[in-house]
């Protein structure tokens, strides 16, 4: 064992990932859907489609379409009941930073000039947390966007597909001087750097959340975190495609 390092509580390395797995269409009535598993948190994941666009993009004439997320945590996705942020009247601020980083996350995967005057709706739904939400939630509705764009096509609603470059997502940071990919629960709340990454397949940087919890990190370690963020985003990738081939005909 290296110095100051713990074993990991699913026994993992440092640089593996938790096991990917998926469903496809959990969600009869959407226009495409995943259950994305990893480990053990799990996301459902579904698009939607709107034959219109926000009002300040009909009000300005913006062309083209659009595209937003939300997400929320159900009540039993935790060992504590959650309440349901309906009953609070409007979501807390975490649940509204993660909602809009998913949606800027999935708008770079997209041409939206290309989509047409309507709205595509990202609907994340955590089942299971146990750290990681934010990630699995962009890497499943990737896969559950290009899933409704290849339906839309079949059904003549667009002409061609506005996917620009794959994107997928996940977690690093540094527990007990170690650094390690994609946290779970128990190491992200004891991490004292905590990063989220989300990549394209072209390895360009969509979005970079880092920070210290109450601790300070060098430029070396920084390097170090990105580079696992990075080799760990290039084995989602390998997923998505893996996934994508046991897709629904």
């Amino acid at each position: 064992m290296q110095h100051g390092f713990m074993a990991r509580p699913d026994h993992r390395k440092p640089d593996e990932l938790r096991p990917l797995l998926c469903s496809w269409d959990v969600a009869p009535n959407a226009l495409a859907s995943i259950l994305l598993k990893s480990g053990n948190t799990q996301v459902i994941c579904s698009v939607s489609v709107e034959e219109t666009v926000p009002k300040w993009m009909q009000q300005q004439k913006v062309p083209g379409g659009w595209l937003t997320c939300e997400y929320s945590m159900l009540p039993y996705s935790t060992n504590v009941r959650k309440s349901r942020e309906l009953s609070k009247g409007k979501p807390d601020g975490r649940t509204q930073e993660i909602q809009r980083l998913i949606g800027r996350s999935l708008r770079v995967a997209i041409d939206l000039s290309a989509l047409g005057p309507r709205s595509l709706w990202i609907d994340c739904d955590v089942l299971a947390a146990d750290g990681g939400t934010r990630t699995t939630a962009i890497t499943g509705s990737y896969l559950a966007l290009k899933l409704a764009i290849e339906r839309l096509i079949k059904a003549k609603i667009i002409a061609r597909s506005p996917l620009l470059s794959p994107i997928a997502a996940t977690s690093v940071g540094i527990v007990g001087e170690k650094a390690l990919l994609d946290l779970c629960y128990l190491e992200d709340k004891e991490a004292g750097v905590d990063m989220n990454l989300v990549m394209d397949d072209e390895g360009r940087f969509v979005e970079i959340q880092a920070s210290g919890e109450e601790a300070t990190f060098s430029p070396e370690e920084l390097d170090k975190l990105l580079k696992l963020g990075k080799y760990g985003i290039e084995q989602i990738f390998k997923f998505q495609r893996r996934a994508w081939v046991q897709r629904p005909k």
